[in-house]
């Protein structure tokens, strides 16, 4: 039996990594057990590790700017600040993005970037 999601769950998770995309908040009311698992999993992932949080955090930021997925990059540096990141690093990650994912994906990660973190 999954255990009943709370608002401070909500919180914690948008704390962690942004933005909690809808289908997240949906699940918790529509298949709480699916919830839970998918957070077990989420909670798996980006816990430290090998690579801190914030690293992570970094990788994740650079793969959504590479895909172009709008959601997924604000999502990831509004969670990136509650981690201390910086704009300098996310600057750095970018441009291993541009490397190997060319001036798009780096144009696109950018200007997300310049949007969301002002400083």
């Amino acid at each position: 039996m999954a255990k009943a999601t709370t608002k401070k769950d909500l919180n914690d998770l948008e704390k962690k990594i942004g933005k909690v995309p809808k289908f997240f908040k949906e699940l918790t009311t529509n298949d709480p057990e699916m919830f839970d698992l998918v957070m077990k999993f989420e909670n798996h992932i980006w816990d430290d590790g090998k690579l801190t949080k914030k690293t992570k955090k970094l990788i994740a930021i650079a793969i959504a700017a590479a895909l172009r997925d709008q959601h997924a990059v604000r999502a990831q540096l509004a969670g990136a600040a509650n981690l201390g990141v910086t704009k300098a690093e996310v600057e750095e990650a970018l441009r291993v993005t541009f490397l190997l994912s060319g001036m798009p994906a780096y144009v696109y990660g950018k200007a997300q970037l310049d949007e969301i973190m002002k400083k």
